[in-house]
């Protein structure tokens, strides 16, 4: 009989999830138990933008995605290259809530 790899996570992607959402801002603001950030898609000469998608994680998820993301640039890197810092966009608008952080 076989056993069953208790540490196994089935996930599942639906088509709608799997497209994607396009975001070239994020706004990250955080309390003593959750981190909330918050994707934008800015579009040039448009003065208003809509938050596309909200993620809400406690400390140490917002950490471990820390290590995760740093760990995956490091990858890209490593194949393809160094990641080009870009000056910063000067945003043409006033959002009335936090400033971005990434």
């Amino acid at each position: 009989m076989e056993e069953k790899n208790q540490n196994q996570l089935n996930i599942e992607l639906s088509e709608e999830v799997a497209e994607g959402t396009y975001s070239n801002l994020a706004i990250i603001t955080h309390s003593n138990s959750e981190f909330v950030i918050d994707f934008v898609k800015v579009l040039p000469g448009v003065p208003k933008a809509k938050v596309k998608s909200r993620i809400l994680l406690t400390p140490q998820h917002a950490k471990r995605l820390l290590s995760a993301l740093q760990e995956n640039i490091t990858k890209f890197e490593d194949a393809h290259g160094e990641i080009k810092q870009t000056e910063a966009i000067g945003l043409p608008m006033n959002f009335s809530g936090p400033t971005a952080q990434a």
